[in-house]
Protein backbone atom coordinates (compact mmCIF):
# COMPACT_ATOMS: atom_id res chain seq x y z
CA UNK A 1 0.00 0.00 0.00
CA UNK A 2 2.59 2.41 0.89
CA UNK A 3 4.87 1.96 -2.74
CA UNK A 4 1.61 2.41 -4.18
CA UNK A 5 0.79 5.60 -2.32
CA UNK A 6 4.53 7.15 -3.54
CA UNK A 7 4.00 5.75 -7.07
CA UNK A 8 0.82 7.93 -7.16
CA UNK A 9 2.58 11.36 -5.21
CA UNK A 10 5.09 10.96 -8.06
CA UNK A 11 2.15 11.20 -10.56
CA UNK A 12 0.52 13.70 -9.26
CA UNK A 13 3.91 15.85 -8.75
CA UNK A 14 4.18 15.06 -12.76
CA UNK A 15 1.18 16.26 -13.36
CA UNK A 16 1.51 19.42 -10.90
CA UNK A 17 5.00 20.40 -12.76
CA UNK A 18 2.89 20.05 -15.90
CA UNK A 19 -0.20 22.27 -15.26
CA UNK A 20 2.52 24.67 -13.42
CA UNK A 21 1.04 24.02 -10.07
CA UNK A 22 4.00 24.62 -8.37
CA UNK A 23 2.42 23.53 -4.34
CA UNK A 24 -0.87 22.01 -2.84
CA UNK A 25 -2.25 21.79 0.29
CA UNK A 26 -3.90 18.82 1.32
CA UNK A 27 -6.45 18.51 4.48
CA UNK A 28 -8.94 16.34 3.16
CA UNK A 29 -8.32 12.57 5.35
CA UNK A 30 -9.09 10.49 2.02
CA UNK A 31 -6.60 12.45 -0.20
CA UNK A 32 -3.70 12.69 2.61
CA UNK A 33 -4.70 8.61 2.95
CA UNK A 34 -4.52 8.21 -1.06
CA UNK A 35 -1.02 9.75 -0.77
CA UNK A 36 0.67 9.45 2.37
CA UNK A 37 -0.75 6.02 3.49
CA UNK A 38 -1.58 6.85 6.92
CA UNK A 39 -4.86 8.70 8.77
CA UNK A 40 -6.27 9.04 11.79
CA UNK A 41 -9.26 9.39 13.90
CA UNK A 42 -8.68 12.52 16.21
CA UNK A 43 -8.87 15.22 13.57
CA UNK A 44 -9.22 18.38 12.81
CA UNK A 45 -13.06 18.04 14.59
CA UNK A 46 -11.22 18.75 17.78
CA UNK A 47 -9.03 21.68 16.60
CA UNK A 48 -5.56 19.71 15.02
CA UNK A 49 -5.77 19.72 11.30
CA UNK A 50 -3.38 16.99 9.57
CA UNK A 51 -1.78 18.06 6.21
CA UNK A 52 -0.14 16.89 3.47
CA UNK A 53 1.90 19.79 1.14
CA UNK A 54 3.16 18.37 -2.03
CA UNK A 55 5.24 20.26 -3.95
CA UNK A 56 5.80 19.77 -7.54
CA UNK A 57 9.83 19.48 -7.35
CA UNK A 58 10.58 18.05 -4.14
CA UNK A 59 9.69 15.81 -1.59
CA UNK A 60 6.48 16.57 0.03
CA UNK A 61 6.02 17.53 3.67
CA UNK A 62 4.00 16.22 6.41
CA UNK A 63 2.17 18.68 9.65
CA UNK A 64 0.55 16.39 12.20
CA UNK A 65 0.33 17.04 15.81
CA UNK A 66 2.93 15.98 17.84
CA UNK A 67 0.95 13.33 19.94
CA UNK A 68 0.08 11.55 16.72
CA UNK A 69 3.61 11.82 15.05
CA UNK A 70 4.88 9.02 16.43
CA UNK A 71 2.40 6.63 14.22
CA UNK A 72 2.26 8.54 11.40
CA UNK A 73 5.65 8.41 11.27
CA UNK A 74 5.14 4.86 11.09
CA UNK A 75 2.48 4.39 8.52
CA UNK A 76 3.58 6.62 5.70
CA UNK A 77 6.13 6.58 3.19
CA UNK A 78 6.47 10.36 3.44
CA UNK A 79 10.18 11.15 5.69
CA UNK A 80 9.63 14.55 5.97
CA UNK A 81 7.30 14.92 9.35
CA UNK A 82 6.72 18.40 10.41
CA UNK A 83 5.01 17.76 14.11
CA UNK A 84 3.07 20.59 15.76
CA UNK A 85 2.16 21.72 19.41
CA UNK A 86 -0.98 22.70 20.58
CA UNK A 87 0.54 26.12 22.36
CA UNK A 88 3.81 28.84 22.16
CA UNK A 89 5.94 29.05 19.10
CA UNK A 90 5.43 25.39 17.71
CA UNK A 91 1.60 25.88 16.62
CA UNK A 92 0.22 24.14 13.21
CA UNK A 93 0.02 27.95 11.93
CA UNK A 94 3.80 28.88 12.44
CA UNK A 95 4.48 24.87 11.15
CA UNK A 96 2.89 25.56 7.70
CA UNK A 97 4.35 29.02 7.40
CA UNK A 98 7.44 27.93 7.23
CA UNK A 99 6.70 24.63 5.14
CA UNK A 100 4.63 27.19 2.25
CA UNK A 101 7.29 29.54 2.61
CA UNK A 102 9.55 26.75 0.96
CA UNK A 103 7.90 27.50 -2.24
CA UNK A 104 7.69 31.64 -1.49
CA UNK A 105 7.48 34.05 1.48
CA UNK A 106 4.21 35.67 -0.23
CA UNK A 107 2.83 33.19 -3.02
CA UNK A 108 0.43 34.51 -5.35
CA UNK A 109 -1.56 31.07 -5.37
CA UNK A 110 -2.39 28.51 -3.16
CA UNK A 111 -3.41 25.61 -4.20
CA UNK A 112 -6.33 23.64 -1.68
CA UNK A 113 -9.25 21.34 -1.48
CA UNK A 114 -11.23 24.16 -1.59
CA UNK A 115 -14.76 21.96 -1.24
CA UNK A 116 -13.46 20.35 2.17
CA UNK A 117 -10.78 23.01 3.24
CA UNK A 118 -11.28 23.19 6.96
CA UNK A 119 -12.72 26.78 8.28
CA UNK A 120 -10.13 27.32 10.90
CA UNK A 121 -7.16 26.46 8.31
CA UNK A 122 -9.10 28.78 5.39
CA UNK A 123 -9.13 32.04 7.45
CA UNK A 124 -5.15 31.37 8.49
CA UNK A 125 -4.86 31.04 4.77
CA UNK A 126 -7.13 34.60 4.66
CA UNK A 127 -5.55 36.33 7.10
CA UNK A 128 -1.56 35.34 6.17
CA UNK A 129 -1.67 35.58 2.34
CA UNK A 130 -4.42 38.10 1.70
CA UNK A 131 -2.98 38.94 -1.74
CA UNK A 132 -2.86 35.06 -2.52
CA UNK A 133 -6.13 33.19 -4.55
CA UNK A 134 -7.20 30.20 -3.46
CA UNK A 135 -7.17 27.62 -6.27
CA UNK A 136 -8.71 23.89 -6.78
CA UNK A 137 -6.71 21.03 -6.34
CA UNK A 138 -9.25 18.47 -6.07
CA UNK A 139 -10.05 18.12 -9.53
CA UNK A 140 -6.54 17.16 -10.62
CA UNK A 141 -6.07 14.76 -7.95
CA UNK A 142 -10.09 13.78 -8.71
CA UNK A 143 -8.86 12.54 -12.23
CA UNK A 144 -6.56 10.73 -10.69
CA UNK A 145 -8.69 8.94 -8.19
CA UNK A 146 -11.36 7.92 -10.63
CA UNK A 147 -9.48 4.90 -12.08
CA UNK A 148 -8.28 2.87 -9.40
CA UNK A 149 -5.36 -0.16 -9.40
CA UNK A 150 -5.48 -4.04 -9.03
CA UNK A 151 -4.32 -3.29 -5.69
CA UNK A 152 -7.27 -0.95 -4.97
CA UNK A 153 -9.77 -3.11 -6.55
CA UNK A 154 -8.22 -6.35 -4.66
CA UNK A 155 -9.10 -4.43 -1.37
CA UNK A 156 -12.57 -3.00 -2.38
CA UNK A 157 -13.23 -7.03 -3.29
CA UNK A 158 -12.61 -7.48 0.20
CA UNK A 159 -14.38 -4.85 1.74
CA UNK A 160 -16.92 -6.42 -0.68
CA UNK A 161 -16.69 -9.87 1.03
CA UNK A 162 -16.67 -8.27 4.96
CA UNK A 163 -20.07 -6.45 3.80
CA UNK A 164 -21.15 -9.43 2.88
CA UNK A 165 -20.97 -11.26 6.42
CA UNK A 166 -22.21 -8.08 7.27
CA UNK A 167 -25.21 -8.64 5.53
CA UNK A 168 -25.92 -12.00 5.95
CA UNK A 169 -25.64 -11.24 10.05
CA UNK A 170 -28.29 -8.25 9.17
CA UNK A 171 -30.39 -10.96 7.60
CA UNK A 172 -30.63 -13.76 10.25
CA UNK A 173 -31.24 -11.08 13.03
CA UNK A 174 -34.49 -10.74 11.65
CA UNK A 175 -37.33 -12.25 13.11
CA UNK A 176 -41.03 -11.33 14.70
CA UNK A 177 -40.28 -9.73 18.24
CA UNK A 178 -36.67 -8.26 17.39
CA UNK A 179 -35.55 -4.85 18.01
CA UNK A 180 -33.38 -2.73 15.45
CA UNK A 181 -30.57 -1.93 17.32
CA UNK A 182 -29.64 -6.30 17.76
CA UNK A 183 -29.56 -6.17 14.02
CA UNK A 184 -26.88 -2.86 14.35
CA UNK A 185 -24.65 -5.42 17.23
CA UNK A 186 -25.43 -7.89 15.00
CA UNK A 187 -23.98 -6.38 11.97
CA UNK A 188 -21.37 -4.36 13.63
CA UNK A 189 -19.90 -8.34 15.42
CA UNK A 190 -20.07 -10.06 11.65
CA UNK A 191 -18.28 -7.41 10.00
CA UNK A 192 -15.34 -6.94 12.64
CA UNK A 193 -14.68 -10.26 12.86
CA UNK A 194 -14.52 -10.80 8.70
CA UNK A 195 -12.55 -7.61 8.21
CA UNK A 196 -9.99 -8.90 11.31
CA UNK A 197 -9.09 -12.36 9.42
CA UNK A 198 -7.80 -10.21 6.51
CA UNK A 199 -5.23 -8.47 8.60
CA UNK A 200 -1.83 -9.22 10.39
CA UNK A 201 -0.51 -7.85 13.37
CA UNK A 202 2.56 -7.05 11.27
CA UNK A 203 4.17 -3.72 9.92
CA UNK A 204 1.67 -1.14 8.20
CA UNK A 205 -1.31 -3.83 8.80
CA UNK A 206 -1.43 -3.09 12.71
CA UNK A 207 -2.50 0.50 12.65
CA UNK A 208 -5.66 -0.65 10.49
CA UNK A 209 -8.50 -1.34 12.79
CA UNK A 210 -10.89 -4.29 12.02
CA UNK A 211 -13.58 -2.38 13.97
CA UNK A 212 -17.21 -1.58 12.03
CA UNK A 213 -18.54 1.51 13.32
CA UNK A 214 -20.80 4.58 12.63
CA UNK A 215 -24.38 3.97 13.36
CA UNK A 216 -26.58 1.73 11.20
CA UNK A 217 -28.98 3.25 9.14
CA UNK A 218 -32.09 1.06 9.30
CA UNK A 219 -35.76 1.23 8.56
CA UNK A 220 -38.18 -0.47 9.00
CA UNK A 221 -42.17 -0.74 8.97
CA UNK A 222 -44.09 2.17 8.20
CA UNK A 223 -40.61 4.09 8.56
CA UNK A 224 -39.50 2.12 5.47
CA UNK A 225 -39.39 5.51 3.80
CA UNK A 226 -37.66 7.30 5.66
CA UNK A 227 -34.04 7.38 4.16
CA UNK A 228 -30.98 7.25 6.69
CA UNK A 229 -33.00 6.48 9.88
CA UNK A 230 -30.86 5.10 12.48
CA UNK A 231 -31.22 1.86 14.46
CA UNK A 232 -33.50 2.30 17.17
CA UNK A 233 -35.02 0.12 20.12
CA UNK A 234 -38.10 -0.29 17.83
CA UNK A 235 -39.93 -4.45 17.45
CA UNK A 236 -39.98 -5.68 14.06
CA UNK A 237 -43.69 -6.77 13.14
CA UNK A 238 -45.04 -9.41 10.73
CA UNK A 239 -45.11 -7.71 7.20
CA UNK A 240 -42.93 -5.31 8.24
CA UNK A 241 -40.25 -4.17 5.48
CA UNK A 242 -36.40 -4.02 6.80
CA UNK A 243 -34.36 -1.83 4.83
CA UNK A 244 -29.92 -1.80 5.53
CA UNK A 245 -27.75 0.57 4.25
CA UNK A 246 -24.01 0.06 5.04
CA UNK A 247 -22.95 2.98 3.16
CA UNK A 248 -21.51 4.60 6.11
CA UNK A 249 -20.00 1.21 7.08
CA UNK A 250 -18.95 -1.11 4.57
CA UNK A 251 -15.49 -0.19 4.40
CA UNK A 252 -11.80 -1.54 4.94
CA UNK A 253 -8.74 -0.06 4.76
CA UNK A 254 -10.29 3.65 4.10
CA UNK A 255 -11.85 2.10 0.83
CA UNK A 256 -15.83 3.08 1.38
CA UNK A 257 -18.26 1.05 -0.76
CA UNK A 258 -22.01 1.12 -0.90
CA UNK A 259 -24.58 -2.07 -0.06
CA UNK A 260 -28.40 -1.80 0.48
CA UNK A 261 -30.92 -4.41 0.77
CA UNK A 262 -34.56 -4.94 1.36
CA UNK A 263 -36.13 -7.87 3.61
CA UNK A 264 -39.93 -8.04 4.70
CA UNK A 265 -40.63 -9.85 7.91
CA UNK A 266 -42.68 -13.41 7.01
CA UNK A 267 -44.99 -11.40 4.50
CA UNK A 268 -44.85 -9.04 1.98
CA UNK A 269 -47.83 -7.17 0.58
CA UNK A 270 -48.46 -6.68 -3.15
CA UNK A 271 -48.05 -2.77 -3.53
CA UNK A 272 -45.23 -3.90 -1.15
CA UNK A 273 -43.76 -6.23 -3.73
CA UNK A 274 -44.28 -3.78 -6.54
CA UNK A 275 -42.15 -1.78 -4.87
CA UNK A 276 -39.68 -3.24 -4.50
CA UNK A 277 -39.35 -5.19 -7.38
CA UNK A 278 -39.20 -2.09 -9.37
CA UNK A 279 -36.40 -0.99 -7.56
CA UNK A 280 -34.44 -4.31 -8.34
CA UNK A 281 -35.12 -4.03 -11.84
CA UNK A 282 -34.33 -0.40 -11.94
CA UNK A 283 -31.01 -1.08 -10.58
CA UNK A 284 -30.61 -4.11 -12.93
CA UNK A 285 -31.05 -2.22 -15.77
CA UNK A 286 -28.64 0.53 -14.66
CA UNK A 287 -26.25 -2.31 -14.12
CA UNK A 288 -27.07 -3.58 -17.72
CA UNK A 289 -25.76 -0.58 -19.50
CA UNK A 290 -22.61 -0.61 -17.58
CA UNK A 291 -19.42 -0.67 -20.13
CA UNK A 292 -16.77 1.31 -21.12
CA UNK A 293 -18.04 4.72 -23.23
CA UNK A 294 -21.26 4.89 -21.82
CA UNK A 295 -22.02 8.26 -20.29
CA UNK A 296 -22.76 8.51 -16.31
CA UNK A 297 -26.19 9.79 -17.46
CA UNK A 298 -27.42 7.10 -19.85
CA UNK A 299 -26.85 4.53 -16.78
CA UNK A 300 -29.11 6.99 -15.30
CA UNK A 301 -30.78 6.91 -17.93
CA UNK A 302 -31.72 3.20 -18.29
CA UNK A 303 -32.54 2.93 -14.34
CA UNK A 304 -35.05 6.17 -14.89
CA UNK A 305 -36.98 4.55 -17.44
CA UNK A 306 -37.81 1.50 -15.30
CA UNK A 307 -39.02 4.13 -12.79
CA UNK A 308 -41.21 5.82 -15.55
CA UNK A 309 -42.84 2.68 -16.69
CA UNK A 310 -43.54 1.20 -13.32
CA UNK A 311 -45.66 4.91 -12.61
CA UNK A 312 -42.92 5.94 -10.22
CA UNK A 313 -40.51 9.07 -10.32
CA UNK A 314 -37.44 9.20 -8.17
CA UNK A 315 -35.09 12.28 -7.29
CA UNK A 316 -32.52 10.16 -6.20
CA UNK A 317 -28.94 9.62 -8.70
CA UNK A 318 -28.51 6.04 -9.73
CA UNK A 319 -25.28 6.14 -8.50
CA UNK A 320 -21.55 7.49 -6.88
CA UNK A 321 -17.96 6.65 -7.41
CA UNK A 322 -16.45 5.26 -4.78
CA UNK A 323 -13.09 5.00 -3.21
CA UNK A 324 -11.36 6.51 -0.19
CA UNK A 325 -13.93 9.13 0.08
CA UNK A 326 -17.32 8.23 0.22
CA UNK A 327 -18.04 10.34 -2.66
CA UNK A 328 -16.11 10.89 -5.69
CA UNK A 329 -16.66 11.73 -9.08
CA UNK A 330 -18.56 11.08 -11.44
CA UNK A 331 -22.06 10.39 -10.22
CA UNK A 332 -24.57 8.49 -12.26
CA UNK A 333 -27.08 11.08 -12.51
CA UNK A 334 -29.33 13.19 -15.02
CA UNK A 335 -26.51 16.27 -16.40
CA UNK A 336 -23.13 14.02 -15.33
CA UNK A 337 -21.68 13.21 -18.99
CA UNK A 338 -18.56 11.76 -17.95
CA UNK A 339 -17.60 8.59 -20.03
CA UNK A 340 -16.78 5.29 -18.51
CA UNK A 341 -13.48 3.75 -18.37
CA UNK A 342 -12.09 0.04 -17.13
CA UNK A 343 -11.38 0.67 -13.18
CA UNK A 344 -13.67 3.10 -12.22
CA UNK A 345 -15.89 1.49 -9.07
CA UNK A 346 -19.67 2.89 -8.72
CA UNK A 347 -21.93 2.26 -5.53
CA UNK A 348 -25.69 1.36 -8.03
CA UNK A 349 -28.45 1.65 -6.78
CA UNK A 350 -32.61 1.21 -7.11
CA UNK A 351 -34.59 3.16 -4.69
CA UNK A 352 -37.97 4.13 -4.75
CA UNK A 353 -39.74 5.91 -1.93
CA UNK A 354 -43.27 6.74 -0.96
CA UNK A 355 -43.53 8.72 2.36
CA UNK A 356 -45.38 6.84 5.23
CA UNK A 357 -46.25 3.89 2.89
CA UNK A 358 -43.82 1.88 0.83
CA UNK A 359 -39.89 2.08 -0.21
CA UNK A 360 -38.09 -0.33 -2.59
CA UNK A 361 -34.19 -0.63 -2.08
CA UNK A 362 -31.55 -2.08 -3.38
CA UNK A 363 -27.58 -1.34 -3.86
CA UNK A 364 -24.23 -3.10 -5.04
CA UNK A 365 -20.61 -1.71 -5.60
CA UNK A 366 -19.28 -2.63 -9.06
CA UNK A 367 -16.20 -2.10 -10.73
CA UNK A 368 -16.36 -1.56 -14.60
CA UNK A 369 -14.41 -4.03 -16.69
CA UNK A 370 -13.29 -3.92 -20.18
CA UNK A 371 -16.46 -5.39 -21.75
CA UNK A 372 -18.82 -4.56 -18.68
CA UNK A 373 -18.66 -4.95 -15.08
CA UNK A 374 -17.80 -7.01 -11.91
CA UNK A 375 -19.49 -6.99 -8.65
CA UNK A 376 -17.51 -5.81 -5.66
CA UNK A 377 -20.35 -6.97 -3.64
CA UNK A 378 -22.80 -9.88 -2.88
CA UNK A 379 -25.71 -10.93 -1.94
CA UNK A 380 -29.26 -12.39 -3.69
CA UNK A 381 -30.66 -9.77 -5.72
CA UNK A 382 -34.30 -10.65 -5.18
CA UNK A 383 -37.27 -9.97 -3.38
CA UNK A 384 -36.57 -11.37 0.23
CA UNK A 385 -39.03 -12.44 2.88
CA UNK A 386 -37.69 -13.92 5.94
CA UNK A 387 -39.50 -17.01 7.61
CA UNK A 388 -39.52 -16.25 11.40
Amino acid sequence: MLEEARLRTQTLQQTMQAQNIPMAIFTDESSIAYLAGFWGYLGVEFGRPTMLVVFADREPVIITPLMESEMVGEMTWVTAIERWEDFGQRSWHYVLRNTIALHAENPRQLWVEKGSLPAIVRNFLDEQYPSATLEDIAPTLGAMRMIKSPLEIEVMKQAGSIAGAMMSAAHQSLHEGAQEYESALAVIDAGTRAAAGFLTDKGWDRFVSPMIHNLQILQSGRDASMVHRRASIKKYASGDPVYFCFCNMAQFKQYKLGFDRMFHIKAISDKAKHVQQAAIDAQQAALASIRPGVSAEEVAAAANDVYQSRGYETGYRTGRSIGMAYLEAPELKTGDKTILKPGMTFAVDGGISIDGEHAGRIGDSIVVTEDGFDYLTEYPRQIMVTSN
